[in-house]
């Protein structure tokens, strides 16, 4: 029988209507060894659409890295649930990628086995993955020191190898733990820039955790701002700017401006 439903509906569009990640009413308390309990987040709700970049800002401890380990199952709510892609999380998910603060490369490796240790690990062969790795070092422009290692690096060039790291292995999502905050400010902008440039060619959901409301508002599709512990959640701005963004462009637009202003007295109350 012919299927007389219109293109982009039936479980094609449900899938795509589905959330990449959703919070529902969620909280999580730690029971110290002394017994005492601390409330780390408390009624959060979030949903992250597909192909989406949100930013979390917040005051230190408030939970923004919580969330984030709870994405990828390291840590379970104690009330509510936690989604990724429509299902509840159940440990680590091969579709979800993460950019930490500190440089997880591998020192003994050079740059070229380091961006094809993923594929690797996934089951491409060694002919494969090394050649995918050099295409994703060509991208973030390291091609001359592919067989460099860790040590024979600037911050910003293991920043690089990092993000190819992960990008070679096609995350559906990319979860972001402040992983610009040890760069200078040319280098950061630099980064970002190129962040924004991979994202943008594969499409996926990122979710940034910050200290830099700036960096929040450049980057982001929405703000989520949270309070001081426990961590609740504040208020979300839509960060009505145009894309493509360039860093060292955008924050002279008068719209983020006026939007720094606002969640600037956000975050001070």
């Amino acid at each position: 029988m012919k299927n007389d439903l219109p293109a982009g509906t039936g479980a094609a569009a449900d899938a795509a209507a589905t959330p990449a990640i959703e919070f529902k009413d969620v909280s999580l308390r730690f029971i110290s060894q002394d017994g005492n309990a601390t409330v780390a987040l408390r009624n959060f709700s979030m949903a992250v659409a597909r192909g989406e970049f949100v930013a979390i800002v917040g005051p230190t401890g408030c939970g923004k890295s919580t969330t984030l380990n709870m994405i990828t199952g390291l840590l379970n709510p104690t009330v509510g649930s936690v989604e990724v892609m429509g299902q509840p999380v159940k440990g680590i998910d091969p579709r979800i990628g993460f950019v930490f603060q500190a440089d997880a490369v591998f020192p003994w490796r050079s740059v070229r086995n380091n961006v094809a240790a993923g594929p690797l690990f996934r089951g491409k062969s060694k002919k494969d993955a090394l050649a995918l790795a050099d295409e994703w070092i060509e991208k973030v422009g390291l091609a001359k020191f592919g067989d460099h290692y860790p040590h024979q690096l600037s911050g910003g060039m293991r920043k690089r190898v990092a993000l190819a790291q992960t990008f070679i292995n096609n995350p559906e999502i990319l979860l972001m733990d402040e992983p610009f905050s040890a760069l200078d400010m040319q280098t950061r902008t630099m980064m970002q820039d190129e962040l924004l440039q991979l994202w943008g060619s594969t499409g996926g959901s990122v979710v940034f955790i910050t200290h830099d409301l700036e960096e929040a508002i450049a980057l982001a599709d929405r703000v989520f701002v949270l309070s001081a512990r426990p961590g609740t959640l504040k208020r979300v701005y839509e960060i009505d700017l145009p894309r493509p963004r360039v860093m060292s462009e955008v924050r002279y637009d008068p719209g983020f401006v006026e939007l720094s202003k606002k969640i600037w007295e956000d975050l001070k109350n």
